[in-house]
């Protein structure tokens, strides 16, 4: 059965890796299986939660714009001028 869904995570990409552990509630843990089961159904390639955490991480951290611009790298605030006072 395919799905019109769009979710937040599309496609994965391929990169290297580090591993990293880390404990979940329970509740968490099904939320990311039936994420994970949805991903499955919108793009045609079984994955597990294992594998989208680090891509959710990623856009998280992508999409917090107060992390950007903490890091520099909010370019949109850079562009911004301030109004001439006067």
């Amino acid at each position: 059965m395919s799905t019109a869904r769009k979710l937040r995570l599309g496609p994965l990409p391929s990169s290297g890796s580090t591993k990293l552990t880390f404990t979940c509630p329970a509740s968490l843990k099904a939320d990311l299986d039936a994420y994970a089961a949805l991903h499955a159904q919108a793009y045609g390639e079984a994955v597990d939660a294992t594998t989208l955490i680090p891509h959710m991480l990623e856009a998280f951290i992508a999409g917090d714009r107060g992390f950007r611009r903490g890091r520099g790298d909010d370019t949109r605030s850079s562009s911004r001028t301030a109004a001439p006072k006067g």
